[in-house]
């Protein structure tokens, strides 16, 4: 957003590179059907608010300044020659509504792939991400809050920090003072993901390693450095890079943050709801992260409920599975569109 009010056709450049990544993706996907472009009739694009108000060339700037709402929320249908995809002749891009300035219409999406209008008891669903949304299904109402958890988990903001790519320590295990680790394919390591980074707090903690308020305690792997006090994951001569692989007192801060925000969202949205926590019966854990964490391990930090693990569900890109079921019946995109308008938004 401060890119597209900033710069001179700032806004313009990001539709762009909008549009052609979705061009690339179509293209991608026909090749792999062995069908051509030209025979779609029907798109179906979720994302947050701000890719909504990019993708459409709306204005931004509402979005960047308080009270941050949205141009539109309706849910749109515009021909897809309109928004740069040559598709066939009358195709139509269908885009689900937007609730609110950082609850999109992906949220909408997962909220329809989740069935959470159909809850019969209270389930709790966590998109996690940079904006983590949060949604609260109890006593027949749905109560959605998007919380500013931050890129940590992503592998940002984290010195030795990645994606999930091969060599990123994807598992930690702290046993008897020794550091055991996973990566992605078994490359030898050579950053951290998400995932590894949860499993890392949550097990240094859990040995005494880090006390509760996240600082270092005397260990032998804890090694002063001009930067201050580093914990030794893995040794140079074990790493992939060349050099050890550290956690640093800043890194476990953006975890600490990431932790407090997600955390903060779902204990607000029970109280408003007035909710106990062991009243949860159900978690419903998306986004690429939520995947692959332990989710024990995200309890014992506070990330999640303190719940028994087995009302925990890691379901993957559930979005993407609303997409398709808003792509496949025009029943389904209305049914979105009354979701959304029974979802209570939490600042």
């Amino acid at each position: 957003i401060t890119y597209a009010l900033q710069e001179p056709e700032g806004a313009e450049r990001l539709r762009q590179a909008a549009v052609d990544g979705l061009v690339g993706l179509i293209r991608d996907l026909c090749g792999q059907a062995g069908a051509p472009p030209e025979h779609i009739v029907d798109v179906v694009v979720v994302g947050n608010t701000a890719m909504h108000h990019l993708f459409l060339g709306l204005p931004t700037r509402p979005l960047g300044l308080a009270p941050y709402v949205p141009v539109e929320s309706a849910p749109m249908d515009v021909r897809a020659r309109d928004v740069g995809l040559s598709l066939a002749p009358g195709a139509f891009v269908h885009l689900l509504p937007n609730i609110a300035g950082f609850v999109g219409a992906d949220h909408v999406a997962a909220l329809l792939a989740a069935r959470m209008d159909e809850a019969d008891r209270p389930t709790l669903l966590l998109d996690i991400g940079t904006n983590t949304e949060i949604c609260l299904a109890a006593g027949g109402e749905l109560f959605s809050c998007s919380a500013a958890s931050g890129p940590a988990f992503e592998g940002a903001h984290i010195r030795f920090g990645m994606r999930a790519a091969p060599g990123a320590i994807e598992r930690v295990r702290v046993l008897e003072g020794r550091v055991f680790w996973e990566t992605v394919e078994g490359k030898p390591p050579v950053g951290i993901c998400g995932s590894g980074i949860l499993d890392a707090v949550a097990e240094l903690r859990r040995a005494g390693i880090l006390n509760g308020r996240g600082g270092w305690q005397e260990n032998p792997s804890v090694y002063r450095t001009e930067n201050g006090p580093e914990f030794v994951l893995v040794p140079a001569e074990a790493s992939g890079l060349g050099q050890a692989i550290t956690l640093s007192r800043k890194d476990i801060g953006e975890v600490q943050l990431a932790k407090g925000a997600i955390a903060a969202g779902w204990q607000v949205l029970l109280e408003i709801a007035g909710i106990r926590e062991e009243e949860i019966a159900q978690v419903v854990i998306a986004g690429a992260f939520g995947t692959y964490i332990d989710v024990g391990n995200a309890v014992a930090l506070g990330l999640l409920p303190n719940v028994p693990l087995a009302r925990f569900e890691q379901v993957g890109n559930i979005a993407g599975t609303g997409a398709r079921m808003a792509l496949l019946s025009r029943a389904e995109r209305e049914r979105a569109a009354r979701l959304a308008r029974r979802v209570r938004y939490v600042e």
